[in-house]
């Protein structure tokens, strides 16, 4: 008996890192989904999914956010159900931006960073961002669906200088 894959059907993506030190402005980090259409995958982004909204047809969920890091295991969660989507999108880009504050800071400056990319129970991406330390933006993942309809993962780290705003704009971009 053989079946059909469907490729990637439902993920998890975690973020965590440590607070701010006691007095210092608080490190809010932010889990950013970006979805393009089959048409113009590269182009811009027909919607985005982060802490101030969701998916139109509710499968991209953030499900916690935290202006803090404060906490136990992951502080920032966001759902994905990718065999949810309909067939106009077929590329959904991952990344986390540091919300600026009176004290920019970089990836290097929070202390602990972690990002976990996960289908089930089994880890597709664990990511320190240390390669993107330097940056106040980067983008971590890329789900993309072939012409059979299966969605398949490709861990992607690119750094980007920019605020959460802009690198909205910027993050589906060819490297």
């Amino acid at each position: 008996m053989s079946s059909v894959s469907k490729g990637i059907e439902k993920v998890e993506v975690g973020l965590k890192w440590d607070p701010s030190p006691v007095g210092a402005t608080p490190h809010d980090l932010d889990i950013i989904a970006a979805t393009y259409s089959a048409d113009a995958p590269y182009g811009t982004p027909v919607y985005l999914v982060h802490f101030d909204s969701r998916a139109p047809d509710g499968t991209i969920t953030l499900n916690r956010d935290s202006q803090t890091g404060q906490g136990f295991g992951f502080d920032e969660v966001m759902t994905l159900e990718l065999d949810r989507l309909a067939d106009t999108y077929a590329r959904v880009v991952i990344g986390v931006a540091i919300q600026p504050h009176e004290d920019p800071k970089v990836f290097g400056d929070v202390a602990n960073t972690s990002v976990r990319i996960r289908e089930g129970y089994a880890d597709l991406a664990l990511n320190d961002l240390s390669a993107v330390s330097g940056y106040t933006a980067a983008t971590v993942a890329e789900f993309t669906r072939d012409e059979s309809g299966a969605w398949s993962f490709r861990e992607i780290v690119r750094g980007f200088d920019a605020d959460p705003t802009s690198f909205a704009a910027l993050m589906g971009s060819e490297t």
